[in-house]
């Protein structure tokens, strides 16, 4: 017989339009599946968990993050992505053993549970060889907090100087001859983990499974681009890969493609359902119409997206497109925080920068629709994951509503998106398991990991620092091919992005 366990007498965010129930719900679960939502006291269950005056909102999806950057927390600030990315992918690499890693990747899972997600998507860059110990402790960190993960090996094959125009003005020879020389992980070898990994961790089969993250375009040759996109059709994986994140991103599209990025995925079959575009924020129409044709998902991260200068995605243009959007927070190298209430509230705030038709502007409940429904899509969970309905797994986070984020209640979905960012979280649950009762984590000592991950950080601290000295050379000449990159020009028709010219001198 299933077990059958009723969450009592809180009030909730139910179904696709997130209604807010105006009475106190029964909330009937059948094993890791929501069954019914009733008036309260009119089902019953082998348990019953009284939850009054709570709001019962299906758990946040952090469609993107990099576990690898939570020891770099705090480390950098004010720098664009093409230079702040070379301070995580320093020339000294600092190894970790595997019981650091665990620890490392429960900083990203501890934060988000605290801040109402439930699914997190970690881009994990493997360096320049896959250490599966390495590896497993992360899976096995992410099983044992209880918290719902797809990993995703970063795929590429280039090394990451030929990732940029300009190198050949901008570095030195010798530099240039050292980078191009560095390691990278053998196709075969990393193809031959994800074929393991799909196996024995697909996201139908395991909460804590496997995604095929393609690390970016201007990463990977055209070929490879294939056999990605081949290896996840076969084995039916969602494919997550970094695009245009940047203006610099679009001048190496128009030089290494002839085109910007979106529409060269389009002409190499790249582009699909269940496939994730990170933060697509320098769009055209075309390319916007093209994700609508194909039913990829264009994913928000707007916290990283400002922290970095990148710019702010034209998101009611690609809602009314059709296109679906999804949300993510981005490394916390880059952006100190994984909390997703961050980025929700961000998402929607941001939006009033783009333009003075206030009717165009971001809804709360449109940015936590996307944060939610829209992550569940990206990854093929429509209708399962990010949502409080019949059938829906029961991935659900309940908020105090005596709280001062929502007091005085007016309208709980604005004030959790602007104002709650995680304090009133006193329960959660993945799957139906509880993996936060009474605001304390249920299956870990969180008190105790914090206090390893501290002792940890301080015996590495010295490496990390060794290790970000040896990238000044390399520093000094990206700084030159940003300077490059900003001298040319991109397409007119690109939405403007940031509050600059799209164009030095129009």
């Amino acid at each position: 017989m299933p077990k059958r366990t009723v969450l009592r007498g809180a009030r909730a965010l139910v179904g696709s339009e997130l209604d807010v129930t105006p009475e106190a719900i029964d909330l009937l679960l059948e094993d890791d599946r929501i069954r019914a939502i009733e008036p309260a006291g009119t089902q019953s269950g082998d348990e019953v968990i009284e939850l009054p005056g709570r709001l019962l909102v299906p758990g946040l999806i952090n469609g993107h993050f990099h576990s690898h950057e939570h020891f770099h927390k705090g480390r950098v600030e004010n720098r664009p992505l093409e230079l702040w990315m070379h301070h995580v992918r320093a020339g000294l690499s600092v190894e970790l053993t595997p019981q650091q890693t665990y620890l490392r990747t429960m900083i990203g899972a501890i934060e988000a549970l605290r801040s109402g997600t439930t699914l997190v998507v970690d881009d994990l860059l493997p360096g320049s060889r896959i250490n599966r110990a390495c590896l497993e402790a992360a899976f096995q960190a992410y099983a044992d907090i209880g918290i719902r993960a797809l990993v995703g090996p970063s795929l590429y094959n280039r090394r990451t100087v030929e990732n940029f125009p300009f190198i050949e003005e901008s570095f030195p020879a010798t530099l240039l001859h050292d980078l191009r020389a560095q390691q990278i992980p053998p196709e075969r070898e990393l193809f031959e983990l994800y074929g393991e990994l799909a196996r024995k961790r697909h996201p139908k089969r395991s909460r804590v499974a496997v995604v095929v993250s393609v690390s970016a375009p201007q990463r990977c040759s055209e070929n490879f681009m294939r056999t990605c996109r081949r290896f996840a059709d076969e084995h039916d994986l969602p494919v997550i890969t970094h695009v245009q994140e940047t203006r610099l991103q679009v001048v190496s599209g128009q030089l290494f493609y002839g085109s910007p990025m979106v529409e060269y995925l389009d002409r190499i079959g790249f582009l699909r359902p269940n496939t994730t575009l990170i933060h697509a924020v320098w769009l055209n129409p075309r390319e916007i119409a093209a994700l609508a044709r194909t039913g990829a998902t264009a994913q928000h991260n707007p916290w990283s997206n400002l922290t970095l200068g990148s710019g702010v995605q034209p998101v009611r243009e690609l809602l009314e497109a059709g296109v679906n959007v999804s949300l993510g927070s981005d490394g916390t190298c880059s952006t100190i925080t994984a909390n997703m209430l961050t980025v929700v509230g961000t998402a929607a705030a941001v939006s009033k920068l783009r333009g003075d038709d206030y009717s165009r502007w971001l809804s709360a409940r449109e940015a936590l629709t996307a944060g939610t429904q829209g992550g569940a899509k990206a990854l093929g969970f429509a209708g399962e994951l990010g949502v409080l309905a019949p059938g829906a797994i029961a991935d659900i986070v309940g908020y105090r509503l005596d709280s001062i984020a929502f007091a005085p209640l007016a309208d709980p979905v604005r004030q959790l998106v602007y104002a709650e960012r995680g304090a009133g979280i006193d329960f959660s649950m993945v799957g139906a398991e509880i993996v936060m009762r009474d605001a304390k984590l249920t299956r870990v000592d969180e008190k105790q990991l914090i206090a390893e991950i501290a002792s940890e950080y301080a015996q590495l601290r010295e490496k990390f620092d060794r290790a970000e000295t040896t990238a000044a050379p390399l520093l000094a000449a990206m700084h030159q091919v940003y300077a490059r990159s900003l001298a040319a020009r991109i397409p007119p028709d690109t939405l403007p992005a940031r509050m600059a010219p799209l164009n030095p001198g129009d």
